[in-house]
């Protein structure tokens, strides 16, 4: 049966259709198929087939009652047409056609998995995505592809990269899966937190060019920022006592609730300074807070992952930029440190340090960055600096350093708030 009452047309309307369900169920329904075909290229190629196949019929037929199992259901008959073609009428085709022909997986039946229950399938889903084989260009695709349920051009828009590109890069890394043999299962346990940290890495990495885009007209990309965190809560959900997820999850609440105040009306960077913090998303805030409370809970300490988090948690809770408790996040940033050493931690370390005891004790430690050479190329090391040497009246060398920041800058707004910096 079908719902023949379409709304706006019924072109329209069935595109709407299958793009929610896609976003919501793709996950689970190409990882159903994977584990009855034993082949993820093959099952993410058969999805697309039955999308497409929808997209011919919907608008014209109406939209099922049951969009997702419609969707697996002709997948699967996809699969069978594809086996006889190769002659592998195997175990596999057997299982698929005996459901078929009683009716499993029916347009009015229930769902081929059960919705309030955990999904290993969707989990392995996600480590295949994110298998190390892959280059970290072609696990954020295929995140966000199979996972995530994007579209080629939404990866490309988010991105700034051409559709092509994006489409060329899940090709590739169907491939590569393919002839490493990748299985559908879950990594050994030996190696499972290595690779749980692969997974996080991309969902932290589609997360900062969301935060702050490194290229493109726009300052940020919400859009994107709420896919990584959809994403990151399915993983945590999945994963109920891994702390670091529970910690990313936190981080990218707690970061995204200063979105609202970031950007004005123009569009154009707002710093943490000059936010109006009443704008802040208190929803996010308590889901971030409620997020560490989990990781507290499982009495492993805090990793890297929630000790940015704790950093975050100082300035949602801080009432005003005077009122952050500056000595704590030092503290933070030096734990952060010495668990995981970066360049860039301590860049923004000296921050912290500069509005806790000045900007001369912070000047020293940026000097040290920019002798080591770690950070060439890095437009915030000269953007940085520029704000101390301001600080300190040193007001010729802040101008050249904020122009050499722009001309570093890929971002089209964030490069204008430097020239305007070294121009006044």
């Amino acid at each position: 049966m079908v719902d023949r009452k379409r709304a706006g047309g019924g072109a329209e309307a069935a595109a709407r259709a299958i793009a929610a369900v896609w976003r919501i169920e793709s996950a689970k329904i190409v990882a159903t198929l994977t584990r009855l075909t034993g082949d993820f290229a093959l099952a993410e190629d058969l999805a697309q087939d039955a999308l497409a196949e929808a997209l011919e019929q919907w608008p014209d037929a109406g939209v099922p009652t049951n969009p997702a199992a419609w969707l697996t259901t002709v997948a699967k008959r996809r699969a069978v047409d594809f086996w006889r073609r190769r002659e592998r009428l195997d175990e596999r085709v057997s299982v698929i056609a005996h459901d078929l022909r009683h009716g499993q997986d029916a347009a009015t039946d229930a769902l081929p998995w059960d919705p309030d229950a955990i999904d290993d399938d969707v989990l392995r889903l996600i480590f295949i995505a994110c298998h190390p084989v892959l280059s970290r260009e072609a696990q954020v695709a295929l995140t966000l592809r199979v996972v995530g349920g994007l579209t080629s051009e939404q990866i490309g828009r988010a991105f700034l990269v051409p559709v092509a590109t994006v489409q060329q890069r899940i090709v590739r890394a169907k491939k590569t899966l393919g002839a490493a043999h990748v299985p559908f299962e879950l990594p050994p346990r030996e190696e499972h937190r290595e690779r749980l940290a692969a997974v996080l890495g991309v969902l932290y990495l589609v997360f900062n060019e969301a935060h702050a885009a490194s290229s493109g007209e726009d300052w940020m990309r919400p859009d994107l920022a709420r896919e990584a965190i959809r994403l990151t809560r399915v993983v945590a959900g999945l994963l109920p006592r891994e702390a670091e997820a529970h910690g990313l999850l936190a981080l990218m609440e707690l970061t995204a609730a200063r979105f609202p105040a970031r950007i004005d009306a123009k569009g154009d960077p707002v710093l943490l300074a000059d936010q109006d913090r009443s704008r802040w998303d208190r929803s996010a805030i308590t889901r971030g807070l409620a997020s560490l409370a989990r990781v507290d809970a499982l009495n492993r300490g805090r990793g890297g992952y929630a000790l940015q988090a704790s950093i975050a948690e100082c300035h949602a809770i801080a009432a005003s930029v005077d009122d952050t408790d500056w000595d704590r996040i030092v503290l933070l940033y030096e734990a952060l440190g010495k668990l995981t050493p970066s360049p860039v931690i301590e860049l923004n370390r000296a921050a912290a340090v500069a509005m806790a005891t000045g900007p001369a004790s912070a000047l020293q430690i940026v000097d040290r960055l920019v002798a080591s050479g770690e950070l060439q190329g890095y437009h915030l090391l000269p953007a940085t600096r520029g704000e101390l040497l301001l600080r300190l009246g040193r007001e010729d060398e802040a101008r050249d350093e904020f122009a050499a920041a722009a001309r570093l800058s890929g971002n089209d707004r964030e490069r204008a708030l430097l020239q305007q910096k070294a121009r006044s």
